[in-house]
């Protein structure tokens, strides 16, 4: 090895210092070895937003050039794994400053492998992966998703298990006794040791085919050279009554608002709350929600006064952002059908506080 690295792909400021946890001690444990590492880490958008998908990088090598000749790349090539800590991320990741939306696996290097954390079986993740021209692999570790990194560190357990997978999948990038070694110099190393090896020994990995997986509904990103990117605040206007295109936030989401307009009593609330100006009036009286600017952050769920009119479902219960009001207008009780299925498949609504 010269060098490898692994992209950790987080939800920005949820999962933040978690990404930052993992990526520091796989540098730590890699100096154990003898080898040198840093860890770089972008946002997809500057000012760092609630959410929306980010990216923090532990580049790993033999030698300090190596090394300083990928951390000072846009992003490494040498993504041996990338670990995506939320399995919403799988449905794309909001590219710089939205300059469109990147394939979860679009960093991976040939035959590297991408390792998630879901309590989804790897089957059903495996039929959202987009498809690559080259052969890689798919890990699953099985864990609720943890947003462990909000303001306050919780040591759930998530960054050992984390570790402890990376190190398997990766062959021993580093090494899983490296990583003991360190968390032993810290506080409850027995515990920290259990959890590394628990990931080590549970994570699941299935091999994917190039050509094989989900056709990319997006056109692929061109990320722009330094000095063509825009003005890092600025967020081009539109005209009244319009939304800006380059500026979305389903990338965000980790569940969406459905709505039973049958339920609805047509109060305005949801139109009136909400934060991103994301529903859309209808002649019926009905408002519609544009999952394209739609960031999931629940509100109008918390503040609508008709139980179970908006429910919020988990995002990979969909497949894509289409306007499901329309869907009710040509066939309601067909839009019953559908709702009813994303709810079954979802596993019922998700709990939630407005706050998203």
């Amino acid at each position: 090895m010269a060098v490898g690295s692994v992209d950790v792909t987080y939800r920005g400021i949820f999962q933040k210092s978690l990404a930052s946890v993992i990526t520091k001690a796989l540098v730590k444990a890699a100096r154990h070895e003898h080898k040198i590492g840093g860890t770089v880490q972008r946002y997809s958008d500057s000012p760092e937003r609630n959410g929306i998908p980010a990216k923090q990088f532990a580049v790993i090598a033999d030698e300090e050039t190596s090394l300083r000749v990928e951390m000072a790349k846009y992003e490494p090539d040498t993504v041996v794994a990338t670990c995506v800590l939320d399995d919403t991320l799988v449905k794309g990741l909001e590219s710089w400053a939205w300059y469109g939306v990147q394939a979860v696996n679009a960093s991976l290097s040939p035959g590297g492998v991408l390792l998630v954390v879901s309590e989804r079986p790897i089957e059903e993740l495996a039929d959202w992966m987009p498809r690559a021209d080259f052969d890689w692999r798919l890990a699953v570790l099985s864990r609720k998703t943890s947003f462990a990194g909000l303001w306050v560190y919780n040591d759930d357990g998530t960054d050992m298990e984390v570790l402890g997978a990376l190190s398997r999948v990766t062959g021993g990038l580093v090494a899983l006794e490296s990583l003991v070694a360190t968390a032993a110099a810290g506080s409850d190393a027995a515990r920290r040791a259990e959890l590394l090896e628990s990931g080590f020994s549970s994570v699941q990995v299935a091999p994917i085919s190039a050509g094989v997986g989900r056709e990319w509904p997006y056109e692929t990103p061109a990320l722009p050279a330094w000095d063509e990117m825009g003005e890092g605040v600025a967020i081009r206007g539109v005209p009244k009554g319009e939304r800006n295109m380059l500026f979305q936030k389903f990338t965000t989401r980790t569940a969406r608002p459905v709505v039973d307009f049958d339920r609805c009593v047509r109060c305005q609330i949801c139109y009136t709350v909400c934060p991103d100006e994301a529903f859309d009036p209808t002649p019926s009286g009905h408002y519609a929600v544009d999952y394209g600017h739609c960031c999931g952050c629940g509100i109008c769920a918390n503040a609508c006064p008709v139980e179970g009119c908006i429910e919020m479902v988990d995002e990979l219960a969909f497949s894509d952002n289409s306007d499901l009001h329309r869907i009710y207008e040509a066939d309601p009780e067909g839009y019953g059908n559908l709702r009813q299925a994303a709810l079954a498949t979802a596993g019922g609504p998700v709990r939630h506080y407005g706050i998203f």
